[in-house]
């Protein structure tokens, strides 16, 4: 990676290259807003203000961040798309960018405590069917793949990562004891 690809620091306080996006959108509809504000957030880009986010500077986020540009041009709106290093404040867009990783660590974590009261309701209602099976192991599907985007945009280890971790990995326990007791329960062929 070239010297201006990368990201994190070394630990000496060596600064960070960052994506910043400067875009406008027409206000009507508001859909179109509604639509940028939800890339950039699935991205994991935080706003330093409106109409302005950034992302920590590597290959796939600036692939990600020239697309984004373009469709907001072709919204009609306008967009410019900058690499930059901050002269002052880097503390501030980095306690953002962490803030915005440990809130969707702490929503995972949120979710899988979801996903394990559902599926003990099913133990407390004698529910043990093949079709509720399949149907956790959907949603357990959805948390493990949501992690995975998490962590691939969490590129300075964010706190929460860990329990985050465990949430998932406990919510594959639960699913596998509650499979084994399905099949120790469903007749073969329903």
């Amino acid at each position: 990676m070239a010297d201006t690809d990368r990201v994190g620091t070394d630990g000496q306080g060596q600064q960070i290259s960052w994506l910043v996006l400067v875009y406008r959108i027409p206000s009507e509809p508001t859909r179109l807003r509604a639509t940028v504000w939800r890339r950039l957030k699935a991205l994991g880009a935080v706003y330093l203000q409106n109409s302005v986010a950034t992302l920590p500077l590597n290959n796939a986020n600036e692939r990600a961040m020239r697309k984004l540009q373009r469709e907001i041009l072709g919204l009609d709106g306008t967009a410019t798309l900058f690499r930059s290093t901050p002269l002052a404040g880097e503390q501030t867009v980095m306690a953002a960018f962490q803030a915005a990783r440990s809130d969707e660590y702490e929503e995972i974590i949120d979710r899988c405590q979801g996903f394990v009261a559902e599926v003990e309701k099913e133990y407390t209602s004698s529910h043990f069917s093949y079709a509720e099976l399949e149907e956790n192991e959907v949603d357990h599907t959805k948390l493990v793949n949501w992690l995975a985007k998490v962590r691939d945009r969490d590129v300075f280890g964010a706190p929460g990562r860990t329990e985050a971790e465990a949430a998932v990995a406990n919510c594959e326990k639960v699913l596998e004891d509650y499979a084994t007791r399905v099949y120790a329960e469903e007749p073969e062929g329903h």
